[in-house]
């Protein structure tokens, strides 16, 4: 690790590589599930799908002596009306590198292709409330938003715990810059998200930042006014989060010190 320090509540930790930040915040997050299977019976967990996300997951599925049984899953948005088998779907993406990797007490999947999105919306909310999240493992967008919480539709008082949003242009560039889409065209245009409260109720947030197209987020995620001009500064009021950056992620956060 290069260092680390604190702003406002939130943690931050540089690594030299995005593969070194992976693994030690897999480590971190296992030693959390630990501790807390240690007091509790069950321990619920939201899961991020990125290619942000690539090497702390498998980091993770590595990890010994943890009872996955015991776990029950969730992951945080994803597209309305993309097919059922596409790649792109992000419980497709979680599935293939942790949900059939490792036998979880239950996997919930936002299904995005319901004639209904907000009778979905409704379900995955009252399964959320039935389960209190412990564990949120998230990113930040190149846009700094969280979930598909963008500038243009986060709301830090939120009454929702799960919503349908409209994504914009930069968060729709990201999924053809992380190679998932050839094309903008491409890239469905709305989406069913965990909101900002819903990621926050989390009790311990582990955040996972690599790679140069993340700086200028990283730069204002840390420095910017806590506000939902950029939906990620939440962090920072969080009395349990961690974001683990690379040396480029950190980029600016280096040049501007």
């Amino acid at each position: 690790m290069i260092g680390s320090f604190q702003k406002d509540k939130l943690r931050v930790q540089v690594y030299f590589t995005r593969r070194e930040m992976g693994l030690a915040a897999a480590k971190d997050v296992a030693e959390k599930i630990r501790t807390l299977l240690a007091d509790q019976q069950e321990v619920n967990m939201i899961f991020a799908a990125a290619p942000s996300q690539n090497e702390f997951l498998e980091a993770l599925c590595a990890e010994k002596d943890i009872d996955w049984q015991r776990i029950n899953a969730f992951h945080m948005d994803e597209y309305i009306g993309i097919p059922d088998d596409a790649p792109q779907g992000f419980g497709n993406f979680l599935k293939t590198r942790i949900f059939e990797k490792l036998p979880f007490c239950s996997v919930n999947y936002l299904n995005g292709n319901l004639s209904d999105p907000e009778q979905e919306c409704e379900r995955y909310t009252a399964l959320m409330q039935q389960h209190p999240i412990d564990i949120v493992c998230m990113g930040i967008g190149e846009n700094a938003h969280v979930a598909f919480n963008d500038p243009h539709v986060a709301r830090f008082d939120d009454p929702k715990l799960v919503k349908i949003v409209d994504l914009d242009e930069k968060c729709r560039m990201q999924q053809v810059n992380d190679g998932c889409f050839a094309a903008i065209d491409q890239v469905p245009v709305d989406a069913l998200t965990l909101t900002v409260p819903a990621l926050m109720n989390g009790r311990y947030l582990f955040c996972m930042v690599p790679a140069k197209t993340k700086a200028w987020a990283v730069y204002h995620t840390i420095h910017d006014p806590v506000s939902e001009i950029i939906p990620s500064t939440c962090l920072r009021t969080h009395e349990n989060a961690v974001l683990y950056v690379d040396v480029d992620s950190a980029e600016m956060i280096t040049q501007s010190s």
